[in-house]
């Protein structure tokens, strides 16, 4: 950690350099006799992720950023903050601390936070940066989170770990078993230290193979950021033997969407050829592939089993996108190259045979515009299009 990086002629090139080319910035070398040109291209490409990314730490001139990987791995503050909303108690151990995004705002929300994390340059940085943030109940520790909880003593209310995604040659994994630590060998250690454990892990790992091998999951929480998964978070109790609550959540500029259920055997969802008005749940709910719970919560019909979008004869309230449905379209009808050829459309398929590239070729409809045109097959297994406005 170059603590010279902090004078304030030094945060004021990197802040006008923000949108500059860091690759010619590097050839140019540092203009600072103590800083490298490669920790200044450091500190810029840092700063620009933190302004869409972590607008508190942007905010902040007295910040120290760490390599792109490290921030690639970190939370966004919007999963961080929300995150923090699921803690409560005294103390809370971070064992996988990271840039420390998380560990700041559990820190809000306990007396007492523990930050564990292996690479002492890294550590070093986030401590700076927690005293430039003024978190002074956060505990700073370098060293193997493991080995710290084995040598504290009493328990604590919450663990926390987000355990590492990377193999040793730097490719990514999924399964809980290859991640560093393994939580699924060192659960029995976790609980023996606290109650309630919170784990993040991929968007991609399967969530009943996650509940059979953590055994004592009580909630499962599927975040996505204007439409994409992000992450899942799982927290586990001693002892928890009670059904599985899980929920989704959409943050979007527009609005966030959540919807909660139980995660158990399938409901079987209502079918029904298109009515007035079509949904496409948002990618949290078709992470949790609980379609049929949704279908019956709020009372939309599926239009076939893997067709994945739902239509309703009233417009309601939705956790995804909502379509007014103008007309239903047999594909193959000289009907839809009349209307659209050579115009502009926004395609997209759901269980259907052509892929989007293939279908604008076809029928010479450019990408845009106001139609939205689903490809898709109805319950008869007939392949249909539905022209769409937005609702």
């Amino acid at each position: 950690m170059n603590i010279e990086l902090l004078k304030p002629e030094v945060q004021q090139f990197v802040n006008e350099n923000l949108r500059a080319d860091i690759s010619a910035l590097v050839l140019k070398g540092s203009p600072f006799p103590k800083i490298t040109a490669a920790e200044l291209a450091t500190q810029i490409a840092g700063r620009k992720t933190a302004e869409r990314k972590l607008p508190l730490w942007f905010e902040n001139e007295h910040i120290l950023y760490p390599p792109k990987l490290n921030l690639e791995q970190t939370s966004s503050q919007i999963t961080a903050e929300y995150k923090a909303s699921l803690i409560s108690g005294k103390s809370l151990a971070d064992l996988t601390g990271g840039f420390g995004i998380d560990s700041y705002f559990f820190s809000k929300k306990v007396e007492k936070l523990f930050y564990n994390e292996m690479n002492e340059d890294l550590a070093q940085t986030v401590k700076a940066n927690f005293t430039a943030l003024k978190a002074a109940n956060i505990e700073v520790n370098v060293g193997d989170g493991l080995e710290f909880l084995r040598s504290k003593t009493p328990k604590i209310d919450w663990i926390f770990l987000d355990p590492a995604r990377r193999d040793d040659h730097g490719g990514k994994v999924f399964r809980l078993s290859d991640c560093t630590p393994d939580v699924v060998k060192h659960l029995p250690l976790l609980f023996e230290k606290a109650n309630r454990i919170l784990i993040k892990t991929s968007p991609l790992l399967d969530l009943k193979l996650g509940i059979s091998e953590l055994k004592f999951v009580a909630e499962i929480h599927i975040l996505a950021v204007e439409n994409e998964v992000k992450e899942l978070l799982w927290i586990l109790k001693k002892d928890s033997t009670s059904a599985v609550k899980i929920i989704t959540k959409n943050f979007s500029k527009k609005e966030d969407q959540s919807f909660e259920t139980i995660f158990e055997e399938q409901d079987q969802p209502l079918y029904s050829l298109p009515e007035n008005y079509l949904y496409e749940p948002n990618a949290a709910i078709m992470k949790s592939q609980l379609f049929g719970k949704l279908s019956n919560y709020f009372e939309v019909k599926k239009l076939h089993q893997h067709s994945h979008l739902f239509t309703s004869e009233e417009n309601i309230d939705f956790p995804g996108r909502k379509f007014q449905i103008t007309e239903v379209l047999a594909f193959g009808s000289k009907e839809l190259k009349k209307k659209f050829k050579g115009k502009k459309a926004n395609i997209s398929t759901r269980n259907f045979p052509i892929d989007v590239l293939s279908i604008r070729k076809k029928y010479k409809i450019k990408d845009g515009g106001s139609d939205y045109l689903f490809f898709t097959t109805n319950l008869k297994e007939e392949k249909i299009v539905l022209v769409c406005e937005k609702s």
